[in-house]
């Protein structure tokens, strides 16, 4: 007789079969397992597990439950249907896809969230200088309507101001304490220059450092670099834009 479960032939007076120990009652007349059919269930698991390769595992649960379904059903058969391996495979093969899955979803998401994270960069350093341009103003009214001298304006904002030495850090930048100047060029002029004058902008690393143009940095942000205006406005000016800052009260040529 043929075993059931594994399609093995034993003896006919044998109560268990020789291979796979499954216990043989009346089963003389079934087929061999070489004549039985394919399971379509174990098939179809088979197929949705290779599709979780390229569906982000998306049919990864229906090929579990083909799967099971087709070993449940191969068993109950009495060796009228095989495919037990490919309903395992089926069952197998997303559990083995998902660390596959989760670096590739990892390969598309990494470059997003640092993306978000610069932005997120950019907007606190943002917030800083907002802070450190409305210290600037607050220094004026105490002080005869004069920015502090460009020498000193870290130092004497903190002295005279609510500010904070965090706040001169740009969360971008690798290295500090202060990673911004004031535009030399504006201390004798004070509010009463032009409004669309640079106050603040970013630079390299120092403390109290003063100047212009040739002092500004992008890299603590790449595309661009966060500026303070005279009317102490924040905007995050691209480099294609930098050349069109405003240095001096006269306008730009």
């Amino acid at each position: 007789m043929y075993c059931p479960k594994c399609g093995t032939e034993n003896p006919d007076n044998a109560q268990l079969c020789s291979s796979c120990s499954w216990v043989l009652t009346n089963t003389s007349t079934q087929r061999p397992a070489s004549d039985a059919k394919t399971s379509g269930m174990a098939v179809t698991a088979l197929v949705l597990g290779i599709l979780s390769f390229f569906t982000f595992l998306l049919t990864a649960i229906p090929a579990i439950i083909f799967g099971i379904i087709g070993l449940v059903k191969i068993e109950k058969s009495g060796g009228q249907l095989k495919g037990r391996g490919l309903a395992i495979a089926g069952i197998a093969v997303p559990a083995v896809s998902l660390p596959f899955i989760a670096m590739l979803m990892a390969a598309i998401l990494m470059p997003a969230l640092a993306r978000t994270r610069q932005l997120a960069q950019r907007v606190v350093c943002g917030t800083n200088m907002a802070g450190l341009g409305k210290a600037m103003i607050i220094y004026c009214n105490d002080f005869d309507g004069k920015y502090p001298p460009a020498s000193q304006w870290c130092d004497l904002l903190i002295e005279h101001t609510a500010v904070c030495k965090e706040q001169f850090r740009c969360r971008g930048a690798k290295q500090g304490p202060c990673n911004y100047a004031m535009n030399a060029a504006i201390e004798k002029l004070g509010p009463a220059a032009p409004s669309d004058m640079v106050l603040l902008f970013e630079t390299r690393p120092g403390w109290n450092q003063a100047g212009g143009p040739e002092i500004l940095s992008t890299e603590n942000h790449r595309e661009g670099c966060n500026v303070v205006f005279n009317d102490s406005h924040v905007q995050f000016v691209k480099k294609k834009d930098i050349q069109k800052l405003r240095w001096t009260p006269e306008k730009n040529e």
